[in-house]
């Protein structure tokens, strides 16, 4: 797989402008691996335009902030798409509109939507991709706090801060590797465990509604009166997704939440496989942690019992 990493980096090498796209509803490694081959093609080429875009997640404003550029940019731009697994989750339209695509990402190869497609889903993260990445054209020596900074949050985000089962004794080493650079690691773990305080009695909340049969699945539903009475927005109720993760006996369970227009449903497990179960909904993701959106409480229900099946 590393001649896909050479032929990435002959395009990039060809190419005078390249622009980064990554997910929707940007989560820590969407933003670690944008931002953070963003820094490193920075410091490589430092006379290319090299911008990333993408809607900001106000929660993780702490990581980086991202690039407003006109349509314009896109004429013969080469454009690479972060931790994406398929097209329509990719944010900003415009990756379309570049000379050529490339995708980089970790999660199981669903839609090859790249002119050139890097995927591993035996790494933790794509931030973990990105760091592979460098290593490989032996740059580490050229990259600076800013790049291991980034990365290494994404990496950390994406293995629960290294408690998931997707976490390898090459992530410790890349995370390791990372750690000899000159920031500081606990003041950032701290910021990204932060929530506003006015978030909490919402999380209270959470800790006394959620539905745990004696199979060991769970679902929680996030209404909108329910985000109505604690005044949190849709993405915030998502940062609580893992708050019911510590219950006893828990194997598998999913954390709903209405979006107006769909029902967002986050799942996660323990040990078992559920992204078969969000890909047969239309959603994706890892074995152990998955999305899919429904279009109301109704079809929730279906998706709901079906994961309870597979206990």
């Amino acid at each position: 797989m590393t001649a896909v990493f050479n032929q990435i980096m002959q395009e990039i090498k060809n190419t005078e402008t390249i622009i980064i796209h990554r997910h929707v509803r940007p989560d820590p490694d969407a933003y670690g691996s944008q931002l953070g081959l963003k820094q490193y093609l920075k410091l490589k080429f430092p006379n290319k335009n090299v911008y990333a875009v993408g809607e900001a997640e106000p929660s993780l404003d702490f990581i980086g902030t991202f690039d407003d550029i006109n349509d314009e940019q896109y004429e013969n731009a080469l454009v690479i798409v972060c931790d994406t697994a398929n097209s329509p989750r990719i944010s900003d339209a415009r990756y379309a509109s570049g000379n050529k695509l490339v995708k980089i990402d970790h999660h199981p190869a669903v839609d090859q939507y790249g002119d050139i497609n890097y995927v591993n889903d035996h790494a933790s993260s794509t931030s973990e991709i990105i760091f592979d990445f460098i290593v490989h054209f032996n740059d580490l020596s050229i990259i600076d706090a800013s790049v291991a900074r980034v990365l290494y949050l994404g990496i950390v985000g994406d293995t629960g801060r290294f408690l998931f089962n997707n976490t390898t004794a090459h992530t410790m080493q890349v995370a390791s590797q990372l750690l000899e650079f000159p920031f500081n690691h606990n003041e950032e773990l701290n910021r990204m465990g932060e929530k506003d305080p006015k978030l909490l009695p919402f999380q209270g909340y959470v800790l006394q509604h959620f539905d745990l049969n004696d199979k060991g699945f769970c679902k929680v539903k996030i209404t909108k009166d329910v985000l109505e009475q604690f005044d949190i927005a849709s993405n915030e109720a998502s940062l609580f997704v893992n708050t019911i993760a510590d219950i006893k006996g828990l194997k598998i369970w999913v954390f709903a939440v209405d979006e107006e227009t769909e029902i967002r449903c986050r799942i996660r497990s323990k040990g078992i496989v559920i992204n078969d179960v969000a890909s047969d909904f239309g959603g994706g993701g890892h074995p152990n942690a998955s999305g899919v959106s429904v279009k109301d409480w109704e079809h929730f229900e279906i998706l709901a019992e079906t994961l309870n099946n597979k206990l």
